[in-house]
């Protein structure tokens, strides 16, 4: 027995060196997809809210789609014991978190949780600083497969070093856990962060809005409309592919402050930007439209191409843009973007594409879920106010 449990300890051991050696971007060959508690729900998190959307993940189409993190946010933790290790409110966790990973990983999906680099996290709770190794292995004893790690109360520190230290500390616990950068692009971590995280943030946070920028309190930068954001990734396709993603923050499809149409092009922009798909709903009451937002698979198709190249803005006319990039199989992915509040005729011309204008393309409409005709040179559909067109393009 003795032999036995000693080639076990090897056989851990081994395992651990093994994946510390591992390529971080192997993590994330495509943008994760999954859920978050934060934009809906806040501190508002239990253990039994999120074993309910486990199972309505599990069974409304969410998961069938591609979803399968499901991530708890800001506070779930409450102290640290006498030897510093991190401590779950129990009243709110009765079963522990171990428990509740394991519940979730019945349901066929993954489990993240979140922590900051800093002494607190943005709530006020326990943060990390100073504890990145022993945080990450409680995380891994747990079976969290995902870590989101924000930037409150950091002080001083440097962004590079302090998520550097915490993706070692990860790696160094043998379990493969995705890591989400959350430092809102402060450190520009598209210059650095490849290879340390599989996600970083390139913003502050977004709001439940069309567009505009606003303070969360004076003094306290900033929230962003969901076109705002759009806006800021529209150059940044370069630093972003396989196992190395931008991340536009969390999608707000269904929270109530964007109609159907403004939702629709939220989640098309993510989807061509390939930004991680993180729905941040309550997932378990859904009108029909919200979910067939969330769960268009032609659209996650796009986000989930194996190319992994990020789209970007091709063509600006005032209000009316085109957005593309390319796909797997040659095609081009396309939206038709209308930024002014009446309807408009938007047209896309090959040259924008990278094909002759001579070629003739097949175009699917991927909303509607029909192919639309072929068209030689250009393709022109129109377009409601706030709202697109989304196309695939084949020759």
């Amino acid at each position: 027995m003795r032999r036995l449990a000693g080639c076990a300890t090897l056989v851990l051991l081994l395992t651990a060196f093994a994946f510390s050696q591992v390529d971080r971007n192997s993590l994330a060959p495509t943008p994760p997809m999954g859920w978050n508690s934060w934009n809906k729900f806040g501190c508002n998190v239990s253990e039994d809210l999120i074993k309910s959307v486990a199972d309505a993940v599990a069974t409304n189409g969410m998961k069938d789609a591609g979803y399968q993190y499901i991530v708890i946010d800001d506070c779930w933790q409450v102290s640290r014991d006498v030897d510093g290790n991190i401590v779950a409110d129990a009243q709110r966790f009765p079963s522990g978190i171990k428990a509740l990973a394991d519940y979730v990983h019945t349901k066929g999906l993954r489990f993240g949780i979140y922590s900051d680099a800093g002494t607190k996290t943005c709530a006020g709770r326990p943060g990390s600083q100073g504890h990145e190794y022993q945080d990450a292995l409680q995380y891994a004893k747990w079976g969290v497969d995902y870590l989101k790690y924000d930037w409150c109360n950091t002080g001083t520190r440097n962004g590079e070093e302090a998520y550097s230290t915490m993706n070692q500390a990860l790696l160094s616990t043998g379990r493969p856990i995705a890591f989400s950068i959350c430092e809102w692009g402060t450190n520009k971590p598209w210059l650095w962060a490849k290879g340390i995280g599989n996600l970083w943030r390139t913003t502050g946070d977004i709001q439940d809005r069309w567009e505009g920028k606003k303070e969360w309190k004076p003094g306290d930068c900033c929230s962003y409309g969901a076109v705002d954001i759009a806006d800021a990734n529209s150059e940044l396709y370069a630093f972003a592919g396989p196992g190395h993603w931008n991340d536009l923050d969390m999608l707000e499809v269904g929270n109530g402050g964007m109609t159907i149409p403004e939702y629709r092009a939220h989640f098309s922009l993510w989807a061509l930007l390939a930004a991680p798909l993180i729905a941040g709903n309550d997932v378990r009451n859904m009108t029909p439209d919200i979910k067939e937002i969330l769960t268009n698979k032609e659209v996650i198709a796009i986000d989930q191409d194996a190319l992994g190249s990020p789209g970007q803005r091709v063509r600006k006319d005032g209000d009316f843009e085109v957005w593309a990039r390319r796909i797997q199989d040659g095609g081009r992915a396309v939206i038709l973007f209308n930024r002014s509040q009446a309807s408009a005729d938007i047209t896309v011309n090959w040259e924008v594409l990278g094909y002759p204008s001579h070629i003739s393309a097949k175009i699917r409409d991927l909303w509607q879920h029909k192919d639309v005709g072929s068209a030689t040179g250009k393709y022109t559909a129109n377009v409601g106010g706030h709202s697109v067109v989304m196309l695939r393009v084949m020759p």
